[in-house]
């Protein structure tokens, strides 16, 4: 695969031995097969936002070395732009969703040499009001708090939390999905781009990064424990759990709830309902190993 220029984006607060190991791991690789590599280092939260939003013609692809937050924020600002880059997924966070969805290996070394050896293939991506995201939304009866989050870190307290939750509320809800008007009465909400959830993979069946649908997931259940065991189950069938959980797909749907609820996208609460989330199809180029 040919490149000529590319930007590394590294999360800055990593700690300055753990930075100094991962780019330790992935320059030698990427040095090797570059003519040029730009290295940025985040230090506040929109960093990577802006350092991917005044990006040049010259970089061909942008390497972010990071979590789910970091590469929530620099798909934000690539999405918009009117020449994208392709990006490479160097998995440096807790969980790492989107690049278990790309097949990509968690060990960072070898996540350099497989993307650069690798191919390129373009991916959805999804966007909520003015907002773009790859991994999913949670939306919640408010039932974990912010103390919770912020001890847990990102998507990881989302399924620490469904082992803890022992009743949630339920809130009634309109959906319009695909301009098919449903109400539902749920205690959560899941719209995703993949099947990875804080490490968990969820086995839905018809689920692609590359299929120009969202996958949607209403739960019922006010202990959660369906969606709980769900996410345990390594195969099997979503149909075992009828009139608890539903699966649809869709390339649009519509939110609408008798009072706001927080969204979570990809592990940061950015935005809340009333809510429109579309997908936009092939969007992105992305960098996966070669037999993915």
């Amino acid at each position: 695969m040919s490149h000529r220029k590319a930007l590394l984006i590294h999360n800055g607060n990593a700690g300055n031995k753990n930075i100094e190991k991962a780019l330790g791991a992935v320059v030698p690789v990427l040095s090797h097969h570059l003519d040029e590599v730009i290295i940025k280092q985040t230090k506040k939260k929109d960093d990577a936002y802006h350092f991917c939003q005044s990006i040049d013609d010259s970089v061909d692809t942008v390497f972010i070395l990071g979590g789910d937050g970091t590469i929530h924020q620099c798909i934000n600002a690539i999405s918009a732009l009117e020449r994208k880059p392709a990006v490479g997924i160097l998995p440096g966070g807790t969980c790492n969703d989107f690049s278990r969805v790309l097949g990509i290996p968690q060990n960072l070394a070898k996540a350099a040499e497989a993307l650069m050896a690798g191919k390129k293939t373009s991916v959805d991506v999804c966007q909520m009001n003015d907002r773009y995201f790859f991994g999913l939304i949670a939306e919640t009866s408010n039932q974990i708090n912010e103390t919770e989050k912020a001890l847990l870190g990102k998507i990881s307290y989302f399924t620490s939390a469904l082992r803890t939750v022992s009743s949630a509320a339920s809130f009634p809800m309109t959906l319009k999905i695909d301009g098919e008007e449903i109400k539902e009465e749920a205690v959560m909400l899941l719209v995703m781009n993949g099947q990875y959830i804080g490490t968990n993979r969820i086995p839905l069946p018809d689920a692609s990064i590359e299929d120009g649908l969202l996958d949607v997931l209403i739960c019922r259940n006010t202990n959660l424990t369906a969606l709980r065991e769900l996410m345990s189950m390594e195969q099997g069938s979503i149909d075992r759990f009828t009139g608890e959980l539903s699966y649809v797909q869709a390339s649009r749907i519509e939110i609408e709830t008798d009072t706001a609820k927080k969204a979570d996208m990809d592990g940061e609460v950015y935005t809340h309902t009333p809510a429109v989330i579309q997908v936009l199809p092939q969007h992105i180029d992305m960098l996966v190993p070669a037999n993915e």
